[in-house]
């Protein structure tokens, strides 16, 4: 069996890791393994040298002559590996698979990785869905959002936590609130500095780290000058140690308006890093974080009760303790093999009746 996962690009984001760990886990167990980037070239996380790297074309700035040349690319790679998997990790890749792969006999799995309510062309993805023979959600949230054509044949399946190596940090922490995400509207990054501002005036010790790249930087360098913080704020980029850097912080915050499941979030619960996250759709934040217990839980868009639960981690060294320590647990239940064996489990129909809403 050869396993092709279909993504856009790997420039460094929450979908893009999870399809290298997943990739570097099946070549370990000697699966052939694929991945196709249909608009780009960069892979920002390690691949094992065994995973087979497809570039078929690049953005195409919707100039149709590209994405034809990239439907030609991807149909003859898919001809050429006649009975090949598709994984679709995006929408498009879903859908531009369907018309490459028309014809052909392949499993064709879709991995949906953010909100599916906030998809703005909904009857197309629900079109290409349907051509799939496995949906996999991350939330229950995520699958009542689909027709009942597509639930009927949806999985939940969350992200993998991946800290091999990483040990949960025992000392004193570090001053230090951190951020990790791309840099685009989703995750409301404004909301954060508007919060950080408010709380840096007690607290004025503290720095924020906003980790990751993206669209908005300019405008969110703009608030920061604006709010005067900019000398307590720092844009880290996109670090593929994200993790290691970040493990003395005093707490992760996660500001999204919108998310699938944030990994980054979940490898933050694991290294017993106190999390504050906005309890946003489609539910992944509130699906592991059990608020005041591992964890707090924030309305989306409100300053307020941000600024009250930064608060309340700083002025609280014990309380910071036993949320971090309680979260830290997630380390043990959602390993990447663990996660890898479930999505076989999808694919050859075991993880419908155990994993379906």
């Amino acid at each position: 069996m050869k396993i092709v996962f279909v993504i856009p690009d790997m420039p460094g984001g929450g979908t893009e890791r999870v399809v290298a760990l997943l990739a570097n886990e099946y070549c370990k167990r000697g699966l052939e393994t694929a991945v196709l980037l249909f608009a780009g070239h960069e892979t920002k996380y390690p691949l094992d040298e065994r995973v087979e790297v497809v570039i078929a074309g690049d953005p195409s700035g919707g100039r149709l002559g590209v994405r034809i040349d990239r439907l030609r690319r991807m149909r003859q790679y898919y001809k050429k590996n006649k009975g090949c998997q598709i994984w679709a990790f995006s929408v498009m890749g879903a859908l531009f698979s369907v018309i490459a792969a028309w014809g052909q006999k392949h499993f064709f799995l879709v991995s949906e990785r953010n909100d599916p309510d906030r998809y703005d062309h909904k009857k197309i993805r629900n079109l290409a869905y349907r051509f799939a023979d496995v949906v996999v959600c991350q939330t229950n949230d995520a699958v009542r959002a689909f027709p009942a054509g597509i639930a009927r044949k949806a999985v939940v399946i969350p992200n993998p936590v991946e800290i091999r190596g990483i040990k949960p940090y025992e000392g004193v922490r570090e001053p230090r609130i951190v951020a990790v995400g791309r840099l685009e509207q989703q995750k409301n990054h404004e909301l954060l500095l508007h919060a950080f501002a408010e709380f840096g005036k007690s607290h004025q010790e503290y720095r924020l780290e906003i980790y990751g790249r993206g669209e908005r930087e300019k405008a969110l360098r703009k608030t920061a000058d604006m709010l005067g913080i900019t000398d307590r704020v720092i844009f880290r980029g996109f670090s593929d140690r994200v993790m290691e850097e970040i493990n003395t912080a005093a707490m992760y915050v996660l500001s999204s308006d919108y998310e699938g499941i944030s990994n980054s979030m979940l490898e933050a619960m694991a290294l017993g890093i106190p999390v504050i996250a906005t309890d946003c759709p489609a539910g992944g934040s509130r699906m592991y974080i059990k608020d005041g217990r591992n964890g707090l839980l924030v309305p989306v868009g409100e300053v307020n009760p941000m600024v009250e639960a930064m608060c309340r981690v700083a002025d609280d060294s014990e309380f910071a303790a036993s949320i971090g320590a309680a979260a830290s647990k997630l380390r043990e239940q959602n390993g990447t093999g663990q996660i890898a064996d479930r999505f076989l489990q999808a694919a050859d129909g075991t993880e419908l009746h155990s994993g379906r809403y």
